[in-house]
């Protein structure tokens, strides 16, 4: 696996190596790499030159000057914590590489109805089919990209996904009205390996040419709100639990670890949040007040 961002020094082949016995994926490998020559680039020092208050320095830096997402300032994080903890064998790397308090959003969610208008308008078969995919089986981005043809079984019924987050496979239900779409999609594109190609014959289309399809199909819909395909997800698993889908039966379809995760979905299906009756519809039936 080689990961390419600038001349690599021996420091950075060190970390490097050391990801790699440990099977961290690819892309997490560049996050990394990228993260940490960032941060040796703030000082124009090797890092191996930088020590405790130099890091929370530079955190500092990234939340007041930069204003980063938590998401990017939690990959600086692990990048730094991993570089000094594992790499350079400094001892005080986990008590002073602190991580930031993560933020607790909801995602949004669309209806049935919205997800219908979202994916109706999108005359491309292939980028109909790929967001389809990605809704009806609760895929990640990376996961719907490097979908093979021979990950779809419509013998059993199921969609293979290889090597997802965590490196582990896992199988997902095979929606029969998605079968019939990929069957008419296979028939007008002929993939051979993988079931959506990119411009090259021999690799998948990339995650930023899907994530663009999906960007155009959220602003071709005509929705109000913005439509990802971690929005898709979010809404395949919120319409299996309004359904009826237990959370352990969701966790592992989702390939979560932990059904913590999985549990942020009782705060926004409808059957959970309007199960419950407000103490407003409990009053006694009071007049109607006058103009």
């Amino acid at each position: 696996m080689a990961v390419h961002c600038s001349p690599i020094t021996p420091l950075r082949q060190r970390m490097i190596d050391d990801m790699t016995v440990r099977n961290l994926s690819p892309q997490t490998q560049r996050l990394y790499v990228s993260a940490v020559a960032q941060f040796a680039q703030h000082f124009h020092k090797s890092p191996e030159l930088l020590g405790p208050d130099d890091v929370k320095a530079y955190q500092l830096h990234l939340l007041r000057v930069k204003k980063i997402a938590w998401s990017t300032m939690n990959i600086a994080v692990c990048a730094l914590r991993f570089l000094y903890q594992v790499t350079l064998s400094k001892d005080w790397a986990l008590a002073h590489i602190v991580y930031p308090k993560g933020e607790k959003r909801l995602p949004e969610i669309l209806s049935l109805e919205e997800v219908d208008q979202f994916l109706k308008p999108i005359s491309n078969i292939k980028h109909r089919a790929m967001l389809a995919t990605a809704y009806s089986a609760g895929l990640r981005l990376s996961e719907v990209a490097s979908l093979r043809v021979n990950d779809i079984d419509s013998k059993r019924m199921v969609i293979r996904v290889q090597q997802g987050k965590g490196r582990k496979d896992r199988y997902v239900m095979l929606s029969p009205n998605l079968l019939t779409l990929l069957r008419e999609y296979w028939k007008a594109i002929r993939p051979v390996n993988w079931l959506f190609p990119g411009t090259s014959d021999e690799g998948h289309i990339t995650d930023a040419s899907l994530r663009r399809v999906c960007q155009n199909a959220s602003k071709a819909s005509g929705l109000k709100k913005k439509v990802t395909l971690r929005t898709l997800r979010h809404c395949f698993a919120t319409h299996l639990l309004e359904a009826g889908t237990d959370l352990r039966t969701i966790q592992i379809l989702l390939g979560h670890r932990s059904l913590s995760t999985t549990a942020i979905y009782t705060h926004v299906a409808t059957s959970t949040v309007c199960a419950t009756q407000s103490p407003l519809d409990r009053l006694p039936d009071r007049p109607e007040p006058t103009p």
